[in-house]
């Protein structure tokens, strides 16, 4: 059975409009923009049957839900729950950015480079480290959630609340990776979605199907800032992808929803500037990105074989089926821990994983700050890239779904104290709803 959490920052404050840290305190309120976002995500939610609504009680979070949920004509109502506060930063509440930087200059750095490591003092004398405590407050809200709603039966629970809070709840799901405070982006209004199956080794098994969809908004991507910036594109659906048949390396064309699908994504980057392109030498990657440029007819396409999908070896163009009378013991491993995999005459993720992030990195050293970077590849090279940019290993890629045509955005940091930015992940809303629709495929 599936938990989907449907993860929501609140629209736009007043605090976020002067640029000041809210953290706990609760004078900040929704600017009419932000009372506008938040009708606008409720309209992109309004088609799903939601179970339970979650909402930190903090004024600017509690007016996005009530927002929000005036699309559902009362068919929901929220529980507030402390476990949602935002997190706690003291007298750095109400101040500006400016003026934290320069009255706390040495805490401000910590709280850029190690967020996790900021030790604040209370008005009483006594310190903590805010984050640590946010950390264990979403472990706390979790555990309430799982214990309740991850049962015998699909579930949809919507949980709206804060910046750093749902950062932490993400990062708990994915194990907590290394530096990840400072390795994702949610903006106002924002929609984010966490699928948790129960797993027989462990309590779950967390997959992100999207972060930080704004597509619903305007303008439906994050704006690019100072930094180089890669639109990552997994290829358009094939028909063994609609079979459900491995592909691997065998040279498999677009279907027409695939080439459908490519055009739809090149429609929603029309108005989004794109200086280079790259894709895998395959038919199905270098087709999607040929439709893609369609909006941009003066972008060529440079093709890299390290993009080429993971070597099946001999399962490829079989089915699942197919697979389990031959190779049932190590398909079972592929899906339980796929990092300890060689296919039979195939690749390793491993192997993947070192030619993608080789090839990423080879790419993404040379983009200048102004430009934009258009890069289409395939599920397992795509999952490869984003573990290894959220902190992640070969043994997390289900963690992370690609479907076909989804669009990531990542923010290439020129700092070497900051990590890279997924300021959005798998944005397939393009392709019709805010749940990615596409077919399962078989990776």
């Amino acid at each position: 059975m599936t938990l989907r959490l449907l993860l929501v920052r609140h629209g736009l404050s007043s605090f976020n409009r002067e640029k000041r840290i809210q953290g706990r305190n609760n004078l900040s309120v929704l600017t009419p923009e932000g009372q506008v976002q938040a009708c606008k995500t409720g309209e992109a939610l309004a088609s799903l049957s939601i179970n339970a609504v979650y909402s930190s009680p903090l004024q600017r979070a509690a007016e996005t839900t009530k927002e929000l949920l005036g699309q559902f004509k009362g068919k929901v109502q929220p529980c507030f729950d402390q476990d949602l506060l935002e997190v706690d930063l003291e007298k750095w509440s109400g101040m500006t950015i400016e003026e934290v930087k320069a009255q706390y200059a040495e805490d401000y750095l910590t709280w850029q480079k190690d967020p996790l490591e900021l030790t604040i003092q209370s008005h009483d004398g006594s310190t903590y480290k805010p984050i640590k405590n946010l950390i264990k407050q979403a472990q706390s809200f979790l555990k309430k959630i799982i214990n309740s709603h991850l049962n015998s039966t699909d579930q949809t629970i919507l949980i709206v609340g804060h910046n750093a809070i749902l950062r932490c709840i993400i990062l708990e799901l994915l194990g907590q990776p290394l530096q990840g405070f400072r390795r994702i982006k949610l903006g106002n209004a924002s929609i984010s979605i966490i699928n948790l199956q129960k797993h027989h080794k462990k309590a779950y098994q967390a997959q992100v199907e999207c972060l930080n969809n704004i597509s619903h908004l305007e303008p439906p991507l994050p704006l690019k800032g100072k930094d180089p910036r890669v639109i990552l594109v997994r290829h358009g659906e094939t028909q063994w992808n609609s079979e459900g048949r491995f592909q691997g390396q065998i040279d498999i064309p677009l279907n027409e929803n695939g080439k459908s699908q490519a055009l739809a994504a090149g429609s929603f980057l029309r108005s989004v500037r794109i200086d280079k392109a790259y894709s895998s030498s395959m038919s199905r990657p270098k087709e999607t990105a040929e439709l893609i440029l369609k909006t941009h007819p003066n972008v060529k396409i440079k093709l890299e074989n390290d993009l080429i999908e993971i070597g099946h070896g001999l399962w490829e163009g079989k089915l699942e089926s197919e697979i389990k009378k031959s190779w049932n013991d190590l398909l079972k491993a592929w899906q339980d821990a796929p990092e300890t995999v060689q296919m039979p005459e195939g690749e390793t993720i491993q192997m993947v994983w070192d030619r993608a992030v080789n090839c990423w990195e080879k790419i993404t050293s040379n983009i200048s700050p102004d430009e934009t970077v258009l890069i289409v590849a395939h599920d397992a090279v795509n999952k490869t890239i984003l573990c290894h940019l959220l902190g992640l290993s070969p043994a997390d890629i289900w963690m992370i779904k690609q479907g076909n045509g989804g669009i990531t955005v990542i923010e290439i940091s020129k700092d070497s104290n900051q990590p890279d930015v997924v300021s959005t992940l798998n944005s397939t809303s393009h392709l019709g709803g805010v749940l990615d629709s596409t077919v399962a495929g078989a990776l």
